[in-house]
């Protein structure tokens, strides 16, 4: 195949050894499989015959006879060759192994071999506290109903949760953990190992990414806890911490109804200022008519002139019939006839005077009628207002109850415990984590190579 290869590119080799050895210096490889392929592929143009192949006496075939004759013999010659491809074979298989381990030591043995000596001997105990809170509402008859169904489950509840485990996941949690235990100069330790530790003049920025990587926080919505890790490099800071972030938890807790029960006070408190302020209004227009019209109680006044009216009458009734009686004798005595009649008409005048009273008023007050429907109006609306004062007392007693009492409130379902024994690093899970991890980017950069390579070959 070399001599058919070499012929075929213009060469004149005078042996097999001597075509390898000629295609290798023009840069062919005559064992490629593009080249082998080239050979198969028919050749339109007319044979030509080819000069005869001049044979190679070597110093070994002078010597013997026998071996001039093995190596002579086709059989023999394509056997040393056959052996010769795959010594060549085996050379390559082993280089090719050579640099797939030096490639396996240098992209994954290596670096895996620094992580391990990271997690194994560098790498600072840590100690992680684990608690369990769940955020309750208290029962209220108010929340009956529709809306009440959800009170009891952590549903009701859920707004409430999220909103603590966003507060306790800023940076003001963690501005106020640096203040009150100390934060920053714990991870600033020497002791701490330089992964983790955080320099002494951090930006907040810098102390935010290892509060995020040390505190975790998370809500279960189907139980409705919200469960928090803290890790530290001592279990007494650790538990300190938890303890600190459970209280500024609470204290969020109580600041998302302090706004609310503040606006009902506030709003109780003005509808009944506002209410009494007019039941005290009405109250003193009724006296102030009533000292303006001189009236004390115009229904009294009025059943007064009316008792008196039908008196009048009475009387002259009796004197109308007694003038009659007079008028009925033959002679009557006209001195009492004059008597009479004078009775009569002094008591039509009364009656007219009282009855113009309670009809045309009784100089600059007016009527006795009107008076009393002023009264009476000024009276109904002080009977109003004093009833809407009433229910504006009661909406103030129930509000200023329910500001009172807590409607919101913290469970602790799991103590923060210091552990005894460190939580953090996982050495050996995260050594094979690694392994994994540069294996799979090693995989991924040896099958890109290997289509790009591909490609460009074609």
């Amino acid at each position: 195949m070399a001599r058919r290869l070499a012929h075929k590119h213009g060469l004149a080799p005078v042996s097999e050894f001597d075509a390898v050895r000629l295609l290798r210096k023009k840069g062919i490889d005559p064992f490629q499989r593009a080249n082998m392929l080239e050979l198969v592929v028919a050749d339109t143009t007319p044979p030509k015959e080819e000069a005869p192949t001049p044979k190679i006496i070597r110093p070994e075939m002078k010597r013997s006879t026998a071996l001039s004759t093995d190596v002579a013999d086709p059989l023999a010659r394509g056997m040393q060759e056959v052996a010769e491809i795959q010594r060549d074979i085996v050379r390559r298989r082993r280089r090719s192994l050579a640099l797939l381990a030096a490639r396996l030591g240098a992209f994954v043995a290596l670096p895996t071999l620094f992580v391990g000596i990271y997690f194994f001997a560098v790498a600072t105990p840590m100690y992680a506290t684990k608690s369990e809170f769940v955020i309750q509402q208290a029962d209220s008859a108010a929340g009956a109903g529709m809306g009440g169904l959800l009170s009891g489950t952590g549903l009701g509840t859920s707004q409430d949760s999220i909103t603590v485990q966003g507060y306790l996941n800023s940076r003001e949690a963690m501005l106020r953990l640096d203040a009150d235990k100390g934060f920053k100069a714990h991870f600033s330790d020497p002791s701490v190992d330089f992964i983790q530790r955080l320099d002494p003049d951090a930006s907040n920025e810098d102390a935010y990414k290892i509060f995020r990587r040390n505190v975790k926080i998370g809500y279960d919505p189907t139980e409705g806890l919200v469960r928090m890790e803290v890790i530290a490099a001592s279990p007494e800071v650790s538990a300190d911490f938890s303890r600190a972030l459970i209280g500024y938890a609470e204290e969020q807790v109580d600041h998302l109804t302090q706004r609310l029960r503040a606006d009902q006070m506030k709003g109780a408190n003005s509808v009944f200022e506002e209410a009494e302020a007019k039941m005290v209004a009405a109250q003193e227009r009724v006296l102030a008519l009533q000292e303006q019209l001189g009236v004390f109680d115009p229904v009294s006044e009025n059943s007064a002139l009316m008792s008196q009216i039908t008196n009048f009458e009475v009387q002259l009734a009796e004197k109308r019939l007694s003038l009659q009686q007079l008028l009925d004798n033959a002679q009557p005595n006209q001195a009492r006839v004059a008597g009479t009649e004078g009775d009569i008409a002094r008591l039509e005048t009364m009656i007219a005077d009282l009855r113009s009273q309670l009809t045309q008023g009784r100089g600059a007050e007016g009527s006795l009628a009107s008076v009393s429907g002023q009264l009476r109006m000024a009276e109904v609306d002080l009977e109003t207002r004093t009833l809407m004062m009433q229910e504006a007392l009661q909406q103030l007693e129930s509000a200023r109850v329910e500001a009172n009492r807590q409607v919101r409130y913290l469970s602790l379902g799991v103590n923060p415990v210091p552990p005894d024994e460190p939580t953090y690093p996982r050495a050996f899970e995260n050594t094979i984590l690694a392994l994994l991890i540069f294996s799979g980017i090693y995989l991924l950069i040896s099958l890109t190579a290997s289509i790009l390579r591909e490609q460009v070959s074609n």
